[in-house]
């Protein structure tokens, strides 16, 4: 027995050692691919490479590494836009760069606002007498507004460029919840505060589609003029009149099809545009791969560009994403953290604000949590100025209202000012089984509000009468900031929606211009001279930024891979997939009681994300690949 158990101590003894050794080889390769870097700051003479394997977003979300190590789901990249048009505008300038190329095979979208700051930045390379060159398989709305600024677009021949156009439907619940007996207590003010509306009707109200229509068409005039003046051989007008006709005049080839109407210039697979590029930046040294070429990724460009510093700062505070309650984001605006960065600016003594805001808006009490950190910037007598990207609607309008000046484009979406409340219960749901509530009540409020036993008369009332105070409060809020009576301001709220040309012309917004004309003001207003540089408070680069670019497979030194095609099926299917993605968001908004919301219901949705790859071993199996086991 003694020697059974030394055998068994050794045994033992030998696996803990395995366990302990497999430990350290894996940690040690994961270090190693947390610090292996490309050459930051390096740029090579060749082309500038914009791989654009994501969304555009304002900010991007921040990714936890050990929940993406735990999750199956690939994470979709995120590039923020100002870096993206800052990147391609150092190109412009610097001498070592022969050409600008835009690798859009996986480009998910972003905001019309973010899609003309990037093409400004290519007409200023285009300016400085270098090609812009873009390649997709599929180009659609977003990619084919930026290929409409290139000197050469290419796509794959079994691609094509798609226009779209702006709208959709959404899905409206009210009926399968009357089939479960499920009561939808809604509390709202506005005739166009039409975010509810899916989940108590069948189809969406008049003045809901009235309002849609005003805005679409706003939109989409102001997406035509953009292509139109970039790209003027370009047939829209022939593409989405009778888009049926167009592909069927060249057999069914949405390429040639695409070639005819003037949205690409040029039909070839990625080895023969690589083959082009190569014509002009030269051949890649590190590679010996077919239509490799010598190029610059994203990141060093930037590093080798870092954005001025010099002077007095002028403090930037981010609201992107939802407005809700809590420390969230980036990527999403909590209240709480955006209050908090908001008051380091003023206890840095910051010069002057800039609120930039992109955002559908999101929870009354967040919203209202920043627009005091703003009042509290703003009573040491400093400038406070909004800049308005994609969205500033809603919440994302509430926050707004401290600003002495408000900045927006005209594809901004704006307005809807209004706030609702959606609250289900389910008491004739469970009538249908048997169960009913019942009890001793004190007070008509005793054991209320309950979702499972009903509301009583007097707590819908005060819901009601809470939401309208509300209203009253955001309706009072706009006209001290606008110089308007709340009579003006409740005939241009109730909730609608405006885009930022419209939103102009009634008050809403003092002018047009980006972000950089927003701070250029607010370092005016502050009397700063030329003196000055922006500061984005809340923004750090991603210690861990390594191993999420190598995890999800993205290499932007990498100009020669193929990507997954993306021909209209495949444009089909992911539209697809985002729409079950949205359903099953919508349904959560409804079971998600938050509270007074302040939300748009007609603003954009994300884009499109693209799905896992069939087959794909996981996060953990690919850090076992790269530590070598």
């Amino acid at each position: 027995m003694i020697f059974a158990r030394k055998v068994w101590h050794l045994l033992v003894a030998i696996k803990d050692g395995l366990v302990l050794l497999f430990m350290l080889l894996f940690f040690l390769g994961l270090f190693a691919v947390l610090t292996t870097r490309p050459s930051a700051g390096v740029v090579r003479d060749g082309a500038l490479l914009v791989k654009l394997d994501g969304a555009v977003v304002e900010e991007p979300a921040a990714v936890d590494p050990l929940e993406m190590l735990l999750s199956q789901a690939e994470p979709q990249k995120e590039y923020r836009a100002r870096d993206v048009a800052r990147a391609i505008r150092a190109g412009a300038s610097d001498d070592r760069i022969k050409a600008v190329v835009l690798d859009l095979s996986q480009f998910a979208g972003g905001g019309i606002v973010h899609m003309e700051e990037i093409g400004a930045a290519m007409d200023a390379v285009r300016a400085a007498k270098k090609p812009v060159l873009t390649y997709a398989t599929g180009y659609v709305d977003d990619g084919v507004m930026l290929a409409a600024h290139a000197s050469e677009a290419w796509v794959d021949p079994l691609g094509g460029a798609f226009v779209m156009g702006p709208g959709g439907k959404s899905l409206y619940y009210g009926p399968l919840l009357e089939r479960f007996k499920i009561n939808t207590h809604v509390y709202k003010v506005g005739t166009y505060k039409d975010f509810v509306e899916p989940y108590v009707r069948d189809s969406a109200s008049a003045p809901s589609l009235e309002a849609r229509r005003a805005l679409y068409a706003a939109l989409w005039d102001n997406w035509k003029a953009n292509v139109a003046k970039a790209r003027p051989k370009a047939d829209i007008a022939k593409v989405t009149g009778d888009p049926v006709g167009w592909l069927k005049a060249t057999g069914g080839d949405a390429a040639q099809a695409s070639l005819a109407a003037g949205l690409v210039d040029r039909i070839g697979d990625k080895v023969a545009f690589g083959e082009r590029v190569k014509e002009i930046a030269g051949t890649d040294p590190a590679s010996t791969r077919p239509g490799a070429y010598a190029h610059t990724a994203l990141p060093a460009m930037l590093a080798a560009h870092p954005e001025a510093d010099d002077g007095k700062a002028v403090a930037v505070v981010t609201v992107a994403g939802e407005i809700v309650d809590g420390k969230a984001g980036p990527g999403t605006a909590g209240g709480e953290r955006i209050a908090r960065l908001i008051d380091k600016a003023n206890a840095d003594d910051a010069p002057a604000l800039v609120l930039r805001v992109d955002s559908p808006g999101g929870s009354v009490m967040a919203s209202e949590q920043i627009r005091n950190a703003i009042e509290r910037f703003k009573a040491k007598k400093r400038p406070v100025v909004v800049s308005m990207a994609n969205l500033a609607a809603s919440g994302g309008y509430w926050v707004s209202t401290p600003a002495q000046r408000i900045f927006a484009e005209p594809g901004t979406i704006t307005g809807s000012i209004g706030i609702f409340a959606l609250i289900p219960s389910f008491e004739r749901t469970l009538a249908q089984y048997g169960v009913k509530g019942d009890g001793v009540q004190t007070t008509p409020l005793s054991g209320q509000p309950d979702v499972l036993s009903g509301f009583t008369p007097e707590v819908e009332a005060m819901l009601q009468a809470s939401i309208e105070n509300g209203y009253a409060r955001f309706i009072g809020l706009v006209a001290k900031s606008r110089g308007k009576t709340p009579e003006q301001v409740d005939a241009i709220a109730q909730g609608r929606v405006w885009d930022g040309g419209t939103a102009r012309q009634n008050g809403l917004v003092d002018q047009f211009g980006g972000l950089d004309d927003a701070v250029a003001y607010a370092a005016q207003a502050a009397k700063l001279g030329n003196d000055w540089h922006a500061e984005f408070y809340g923004r750090s680069d991603n210690r861990y930024a390594s191993l999420i670019e190598r995890l999800t497979g993205g290499d932007e030194d990498d100009a020669g891979e193929s990507a997954p095609a993306s021909d209209l099926a495949g444009l089909v299917a992911l539209r697809q997939q985002s729409q079950m993605v949205q359903g099953v968001a919508s349904v959560q908004r409804m079971l998600g009681t938050r509270g007074a919301q302040a939300y748009c219901l007609d603003c954009p949705v994300s884009p499109m994300a693209r799905p896992k790859a069939a087959g794909d071993p996981g996060w953990l199996a690919r850090i076992a690949a790269f530590a070598g086991f």
